[in-house]
């Protein structure tokens, strides 16, 4: 077990980095997310091994609950003028979107010979987004505006499409598989339960905080408020089993709707969110393993270019169908290119439930996801600044 003394040193030294790294985004073109993460390979094991070891055992902890915050802060953006606004551009594009990049995926591995059941599995990670990682190129560039505001909510929802069409192709690529792992039924069931359950859960602890909200005083109250209650959603979702980003989500949008004093918890919750996220993005970058890259082969190349024209199409039929603005058309596939941990998380149930397909699934995935959270990040702030929409953050970014 690591000393205190030197768990602390590493936390306080890893937040002063995330600093150098946010102060550098001022002055190359380059989004602070992906400075992080590689600022994240190079003191982690990839690079110059300069983490304790215990650092391994932070990153699912930090990572939850960086996430947690995202998804709340996401959930805020779902407010009902906002949706009637903005409404159907999010529902078209995150839909085609989500089914495009599932089906190209399918498509294009078939192209390359890969096996049936294996095909079936990567077509339900490819639609995975990085919330964390496209919420904070937005507001690092203060973006502000119809496009910024349509990015924002389909990145809250297209996770909750995306483990539905998993959950499905998972239960089809099991029963094409003829016995191996869980049966069809339960691997479907266990999807709409993880769904169903955090959009109930999201409901149970968001309408009572709504409620509560604004009845303390501003500041540290509130503060403690917004935190205990998304800490309370998200532990509870964890405890259950189900999904916990949905969870928060749920609850955001919750008491954004609901609540008189709605902007209270989510700014007190802003307050605090960067610390957290310079320690997940640079855990993040530590626990890559650029090795894998190495072992991605044509299957992972058709992953990647499946996953790339599958949400560059969906986005503009989406956006083509739904009548939105050609900004929106144009630049949303590029802006919602990032992909991260939850698409890991996939590829961990999937391993589990195709034992013998794990050394196939996992280096693809991982090496694939290499790709996306470094380069993802950069093409989601080119869209938002092709789009009009860096504000006074576009010099600072």
């Amino acid at each position: 077990m690591e000393s205190p003394g030197l768990v602390i040193t590493t936390l306080g030294a890893l937040l002063l980095l995330g600093l150098c790294g946010d102060l550098l985004a001022r002055w190359l073109p380059l989004p602070r997310v992906t400075l992080l993460v590689v600022f994240g390979v190079a003191i982690g094991p990839a690079g110059l091994s300069l983490l304790p070891e215990a650092a391994e055992t932070w990153y699912p902890f930090v990572s939850d609950l960086a996430l947690l915050m995202v998804g709340f802060l996401l959930g805020g953006k779902l407010s009902l003028a906002n949706l009637r606004e903005v409404g159907r551009p999010v529902l078209a594009i995150s839909l085609f979107e989500v089914v495009g990049a599932s089906l190209l995926v399918l498509f294009a591995l078939l192209l390359v010979g890969a096996p049936l059941p294996l095909a079936l599995v990567l077509a339900g990670v490819a639609p995975a987004s990085a919330p964390a990682a496209v919420s904070n190129v937005v507001e690092e560039l203060e973006a502000r505006g119809r496009f910024s505001d349509t990015l924002l909510g389909i990145v809250a929802i297209d996770d909750a499409w995306g483990l539905i069409l998993f959950s499905l192709l998972l239960a089809v690529a099991q029963s094409v598989a003829a016995g191996g792992g869980v049966p069809a039924v339960e691997v479907a069931w266990r999807g709409l339960r993880e769904v169903g359950g955090a959009l109930l859960l999201g409901l149970l602890v968001g309408i009572p905080a709504a409620y509560l909200t604004g009845r303390l005083s501003p500041g540290r109250p509130t503060q403690a408020e917004a935190l205990g209650v998304v800490l309370l959603a998200g532990g509870m979702a964890l405890w259950l089993e189900v999904s916990f980003l949905l969870t928060a989500l749920v609850v955001g949008a919750t008491i954004v709707n609901l609540a008189s004093h709605h902007d209270r918890p989510f700014a007190e919750i802003e307050h605090i969110e960067w610390p957290f996220m310079i320690l997940f993005f640079l855990l993040a970058g530590a626990s890559l393993q650029l090795g894998e890259l190495a072992h991605i082969g044509l299957a992972g190349l058709a992953y990647i270019g499946g996953r790339v024209l599958g949400l560059l199409g969906g986005a503009y039929l989406g956006g083509s169908l739904a009548g939105a603005a050609p900004p929106i058309r144009r630049w949303m596939g590029p802006a919602i290119m990032p992909q991260a941990g939850v698409a890991l998380g996939m590829a961990l149930v999937a391993g589990n439930a195709f034992p013998q397909l794990r050394e196939a699934i996992l280096p693809l995935v991982i090496g694939s996801t290499v790709v996306f959270e470094l380069a993802g990040p950069v093409l989601t702030r080119l869209a938002l600044i092709r789009a009009g929409e860096a504000g006074a953050g576009e010099g600072n970014g």
